[in-house]
């Protein structure tokens, strides 16, 4: 049986249909990506990625290699002369800080996607991870863009509309000749995150190294995670002659004759040996590190960063 199809009178405008708000069309493709891929992996554990700092003091343990000497209960210490270490019964509600370098060297990228792109799909996969959990989103934008007095504040509050207003605004691109300011945006959210929560901090932790006091401080008193963000041609250099090269925040130009093997053994080497300086003040700041890659998959090393991490969580509650 057939159904006539009811046209509107004459004269008479059909109501078109409600559209989707652009805005919000890469927020959910982007919820499709990463929580498609993390389905089941945080399921019965609530402190899987964000055990966070507590406010209540838990059960005593023997110190294992790792522990932070931070959490050393020494009147434990003293009676068992042994160190004995005491974790903090997470809260159920943290704040979740994101840090975004906004400076004009994340708008590099020679694979598909920039490292801004990246780094804002990481930024959403944490507050995607955090909002499920009842955990408030706050975020800071480095950038020191003309007509910025100073990085952009993003209060800590709950709700997926406030996740969504947020990373709306840090998906703006980065401005060409705006080195950033990450020290000041890691000291704005010292200033602002009055709760112990958790920071993650995503960059290309490129230039000057201003940034590791006010990242130590924080990890003083909050769960910190650095978010390195790569591009292949950062790591290893073509052979592909003469190249002019740009630093995109000094506006600097320099030629390099790629098709020496010196020079592209001399990049690889200084390249290498950057990364491996990084990691280490990394590890001595004693913060998570996790670094990704323009030319890669993010999402699987989103995954795995977050399944280990679960995995050395629960072994640690476990030996307790």
């Amino acid at each position: 049986m057939f159904r006539r199809r009811l046209r509107p009178p004459s004269g008479v405008q059909p109501i078109p249909r409600r559209m989707k708000d652009p805005s919000q069309v890469p927020m959910d493709r982007l919820r499709l990506t990463v929580m498609r891929r993390l389905d089941g992996l945080l399921s019965g554990d609530y402190g899987g990625l964000f055990p966070g700092h507590g406010t209540e003091r838990g059960e005593a343990r023997p110190y294992v290699p790792g522990d932070d000497p931070r959490h050393i209960d020494w009147a434990v210490t003293a009676r068992h002369h042994e160190p004995y270490v005491r974790d903090m019964i997470s809260d159920h509600e943290l704040d979740v800080w994101l840090v975004l370098d906004a400076s004009s060297s994340l708008g590099f990228g020679t694979a598909d996607s920039t490292k801004h792109e990246v780094a804002w799909s990481v930024a959403g996969a944490f507050a995607l991870l955090a909002s499920t959990g009842g955990n408030r989103i706050g975020a800071v934008r480095s950038t020191t863009a003309p007509g910025k007095s100073r990085p952009d504040l993003y209060p800590a509050q709950g709700g997926s509309a406030h996740a969504a207003t947020v990373l709306s605004g840090l998906r703006q691109e980065p401005v060409d000749g705006d080195p950033g300011d990450l020290s000041g945006a890691l000291d704005l959210v010292g200033r602002a995150a009055r709760r112990r929560g958790m920071v993650v901090v995503i960059s290309d932790f490129l230039g000057d190294r201003d940034w590791e006091k006010p990242l130590r401080r924080l990890a003083a008193r909050h769960e910190v995670i650095a978010v390195e963000v790569l591009d292949r041609r950062e790591v290893e250099l073509p052979d592909v002659g003469l190249v002019a090269v740009v630093d995109p925040e000094t506006g600097a130009r320099r030629l390099l004759d790629t098709s020496q093997a010196s020079v592209r053994t001399g990049y690889d080497h200084l390249a290498a040996e950057r990364r491996g300086d990084l990691a280490a003040a990394l590890k001595r700041i004693r913060v998570d590190h996790l670094a990704v890659r323009t030319d890669s998959d993010w999402v699987l090393e989103f995954v795995r960063f977050v399944s280990n991490r679960k995995m050395r969580l629960i072994s640690a509650r476990r030996s307790a």
